[in-house]
């Protein structure tokens, strides 16, 4: 008869309850990182789902976000979800973090929709997609006039553009030979963000305004016995004395004429362009003031644009129609009479200005 020693039974016991117990944790171990694992799995494609689809997708209706810098990612959701244009600012702030978004958001004012998905709205902000605001400068505008602009258009105040555009040093370190901007402001449409400020809207405008003067205008310029400037400064003359387009080529011509013969230029819009707070009426007093733009009083030209030129005022400046033409005078229809001598002229200004025959 096999006696067990009770010693050993006990320890066998103990190491079967060992194992089942093991086994048993295993098991809640394995369960447990299953669990996990499918929740990450859920939270991972739900976090994606919300990811990608918009909250409203036929609302495109845009609302204006802005976003102050320093502002945080939390306020940032939360001011999207206020306005509706997210479902959950939470999911939001995940995603950000996630992707390294979070440090990355410009701020700014934004154009957004709940017709978006909060991907594309993260990544518009990422990139600094702002809206922009549209700027349109006419040709022939002075500093004066686009600085009325600037501040209507909400990007500074007239005296902060008036200021940045006469500061010498901002003109030198955008590569011109002049102190002052007046005349490289290139009239065009531009769009700004709103936190523009007046040296980022003159910078833009300079750019513009070398793309458009090509290096072939230097040359031209140059071999007309032209600087750039001088150049500029015409082309804002006859910019000023335009009415009808098709004469600025012929208006070019007289001036280069006088020029070129050692006659004063004698145009009205340089007398002006001297005046402080112009009231709208010239009169003789005016003429005979001596001023650095008095082209009745001073030879050749003024010591700088009068106004800020566009592409066919200089033009025109550089390749200046045939003739020989000396003065001109209006019609009082946009046009001018051109005459070759003083003569023809007076009996002009009798016919066109003071209705004599």
């Amino acid at each position: 008869m096999l006696i067990l020693d009770p010693v050993i039974f006990f320890h066998c016991r103990c190491a079967r309850g060992a194992f089942f117990i093991l086994k048993k944790a295993l098991l809640l171990i394995g369960i447990s990182i299953f669990l996990i694992v499918c929740a990450g799995l859920g939270i991972y494609i739900e976090l994606r789902m919300y990811a990608d689809v918009p909250a409203q997708a036929n609302n495109t209706h845009q609302v204006v976000i802005n976003v102050r810098q320093g502002q945080s990612l939390q306020n940032t959701a939360d001011l999207l979800y206020q306005k509706n244009i997210i479902k959950n600012s939470l999911k939001l702030v995940i995603i950000a973090r996630v992707k390294g978004y979070d440090k990355r958001l410009k701020a700014g004012e934004y154009l957004l929709s709940a017709a978006m998905t909060p991907r594309q709205i993260l990544e518009i902000m990422v990139k600094g997609e702002v809206k922009l605001h549209k700027l349109t400068v006419p040709e022939g505008y002075n500093t004066y006039q686009i600085a009325e602009l600037v501040s209507r258009a909400g990007f500074g105040t007239k005296d902060e553009f008036r200021k940045a555009a006469s500061d010498a040093a901002l003109a030198h370190k955008l590569g011109l030979e002049a102190d002052l901007l007046e005349g490289y402001l290139f009239p065009d449409t531009y769009f700004f963000p709103k936190d523009v400020t007046v040296e980022k809207i003159i910078s833009t405008m300079v750019q513009r305004f070398r793309s458009i003067f090509k290096p072939e205008w230097k040359d031209r310029a140059k071999s007309n016995g032209f600087s750039v400037h001088q150049v500029v400064t015409l082309a804002s003359i006859i910019e000023k004395e335009t009415g009808a387009p098709f004469e600025r080529p012929r208006i070019s011509s007289v001036f280069h004429n006088r020029l070129r013969k050692k006659m004063r230029l004698e145009s009205d819009p340089t007398v002006i362009y001297g005046i402080k707070n112009f009231d709208g009426n010239l009169t003789r007093k005016h003429l005979k003031t001596r001023t650095p733009y008095n082209t009745y009083k001073i030879r050749g030209l003024p010591v700088g644009p009068i106004a800020n030129p566009g592409r066919a005022s200089l033009e025109a400046a550089l390749f200046p129609e045939k003739t020989a033409y000396i003065y001109f005078v209006s019609k009082k229809d946009t046009t001018h009479h051109f005459s070759t001598n003083l003569k023809e002229h007076n009996r002009a200004v009798r016919k066109y200005q003071l209705g004599r025959k």
